[in-house]
């Protein structure tokens, strides 16, 4: 019972590593003993965050561009020159757009769902081999879908692709993990409120005393309540945990 938050030793990869959500988790991986792979569209940005979290385990820059089918296939490719298994597969990187319902462009539509929700299934897929490789009876390969709780309930805000795409991300998270069940891979997603990120920091800029005042807990996440989540469902804890979606909010969802 006493390692049952031990992950070290493990490989990881977090799409949109680089900041935000995925820098909060890919830390706590790094900082727990995971060699940690992060990627992002900036290739310049995801090389110095890789560099920061050097300073205090092994994380290595692997920036592509995953809304697409090349960019998910050369990322593989990439990590399969240094690794011949994967113990966590972390789909993080993701997107937002609004605008009035009227006015909705196609091309805003279009990239939300290409980067959060066709890319993080195919590079599932792509990655089965790996996964599959380090997966175990005890010790099942994880797949952690960063989702969101507007995809649990209705945000009056007008951005329309990104909480279909989290919802979606949460419905292809059940799929998935009866799918992949058999094979001791669990799926499953974590939900986050508000948390610091690029995607928040103008609704927390203008709006944030009110979004605190708001949450049961009177507070935005931290980096740890990142971590902890996810240090969770890639340890032995959550080993007979799969199909979840995990909100992450201080409570927001269950009183909303």
């Amino acid at each position: 019972m006493k390692n049952l938050f031990d992950v070290s030793g493990k490989v990881a990869v977090v799409t949109g590593g680089s900041r935000g959500i995925g820098a909060m988790i890919a830390r706590g991986y790094v900082e727990n003993g995971v060699r940690t792979y992060i990627s992002s569209r900036k290739a310049a940005v995801c090389d110095a965050m890789a560099e920061e979290l050097s300073a205090h385990g092994e994380c290595v820059s692997l920036p592509n561009d995953l809304s697409t089918i090349e960019g998910v296939e050369r990322f593989c490719a990439e990590l399969r020159e240094r690794e011949d298994r994967l113990h966590i597969l972390v789909n993080n990187a993701g997107a937002a757009w609004g605008a009035p319902l009227e006015e909705f462009p196609e091309s805003g539509w279009d990239k939300v769902m290409d980067i959060n929700l066709k890319g993080p299934f195919y590079l599932t897929v792509k990655l089965l081999p790996e996964l599959r490789a380090a997966a175990t009876e005890d010790d099942p390969a994880r797949v952690i879908n960063i989702a969101s709780i507007d995809g649990l309930h209705v945000n009056p805000q007008e951005h329309y692709p990104y909480s279909a795409s989290k919802a979606g991300m949460i419905h292809l998270t059940r799929a998935l993990a009866r799918r992949l069940a058999p094979e001791d891979i669990t799926v499953n997603a974590v939900c986050p409120g508000p948390f610091e990120s690029k995607m928040m920091e103008y609704n927390l800029r203008k709006f944030g005393d009110e979004i605190r005042a708001r949450n049961p807990r009177k507070r935005i996440g931290t980096p740890e309540d990142m971590a902890g989540v996810s240090i969770y469902l890639a340890s032995r804890a959550a080993a007979y945990v799969t199909g979840a979606a995990i909100p992450v909010d201080g409570g927001i969802f269950a009183v909303s």
